[in-house]
């Protein structure tokens, strides 16, 4: 693959968040016996290299919500995934096409841009596109 690519596309998982009834009580269950280090959102951080660009380092987050967190909304789910992706103004422009379900539109923040969109199941799926990307 070339280091230039730009197709819109999913090039990795970003996010793996759920529900829980008592979220600390698990991280510290996962922190003590699984050695997780939990940050500043409440999970914990997984960083890999990307193969293709050995320079990028690409990050999982790992979070578990509240049960009943309106973030997971209009899903009604007791999971959601987070996917990195590439050219996201591209692959949203071909969901639409696609008659894919738009929850919200593109927002910006220092670490990147995010939008929410539906599968033909109900599970709330949220693209990231990172910063360094």
């Amino acid at each position: 693959m070339a280091n230039n690519d730009i197709t819109p596309k999913v090039t990795g998982i970003g996010g793996i968040f759920f529900f829980s009834e008592n979220p600390q009580e698990l991280q510290n269950w996962y922190a003590k016996n699984l050695g997780f280090e939990m940050n500043e959102w409440g999970g914990a951080s997984f960083d890999s290299r990307n193969v293709d660009k050995p320079d990028e380092i690409n990050s999982l987050q790992w979070n578990p919500f509240k049960q009943g967190s309106e973030y997971f909304a209009p899903s009604k789910k007791e999971f959601m995934i987070n996917y990195r992706v590439q050219n996201i103004e591209g692959l949203v422009s071909q969901l639409k096409e696609n008659g894919v379900t738009i929850l919200d539109d593109i927002e910006t923040y220092d670490y990147g841009k995010f939008v929410h969109i539906m599968d033909t199941e109900g599970n709330k799926i949220e693209l990231w596109e990172p910063i360094n990307s």
